[in-house]
C-alpha cells in the first residue's frame, strides 16, 4: 500500500500525527504538503492528492483540514475519487466496505490524535466488501460523466 497524505495549515499538526502512524504501521507514504502552519488553500492540497491517487499512482489517500469538510468536498471534485469524511470509527470502517472510499478526511480540530490514528488504522485495515455495494459505486462513477 502507498497513500497520499495531506493537509492545510488547520491540519497540519494531525498530519504529522498521522505521518508517524504511518511509519510505524510500515506503510509508505509521500507528504504533497503543506509543510507548515502557514496558511495555505486546502483546495491545492486536495488537487494534489486527489489527482494522485485518482491516476492510480498511490493506493488511496488521507486529507485533513481544521474541520474536513472543505478539503473533502474539495476532493470530491476530481473524477475517480471518493472522499469520506469520518470523525468515528464506525463510519471510517463502513465508508471502505460499503463505498469504497479511496480519500479519508478528517478534521484536526475535530478530533484529537488518539481517535485520528484509531480511524486511520481502521480505514487502511478494511476492503471493500463489493457485491451489492460495488453496484452502488459503479452508480455513483456514472454521476461523474
Amino acid at each position: 500500500m502507498l497513500v497520499a497524505i495531506g493537509s492545510d495549515h488547520g491540519g497540519f499538526l494531525l498530519k504529522e500525527e498521522i505521518k508517524k502512524l504511518l511509519t510505524e504501521e510500515n506503510i509508505a507514504f509521500e507528504d504533497f504538503g503543506t509543510h507548515s502552519i502557514a496558511s495555505v488553500d486546502y483546495p491545492d492540497i486536495a488537487k494534489k492528492v486527489g489527482e494522485a491517487v485518482a491516476a492510480g499512482q498511490y493506493t488511496r489517500g488521507i486529507l485533513i483540514c481544521g474541520t474536513g469538510i472543505g478539503i473533502s468536498i474539495a476532493a470530491n471534485k476530481i473524477k475517480g475519487i471518493r472522499a469520506a469524511l469520518c470523525h468515528d470509527v464506525f463510519s471510517a470502517k463502513m465508508t471502505r466496505e460499503h463505498n469504497d472510499a479511496n480519500v479519508l478526511a478528517m478534521g484536526e480540530r475535530v478530533i484529537g490524535p488518539g481517535l485520528a490514528r484509531m480511524i486511520v488504522s481502521t480505514w487502511l485495515a478494511t476492503d471493500f466488501v463489493g457485491g451489492r455495494h460495488g453496484d452502488r459505486v459503479a452508480k455513483i462513477s456514472q454521476l461523474e460523466s
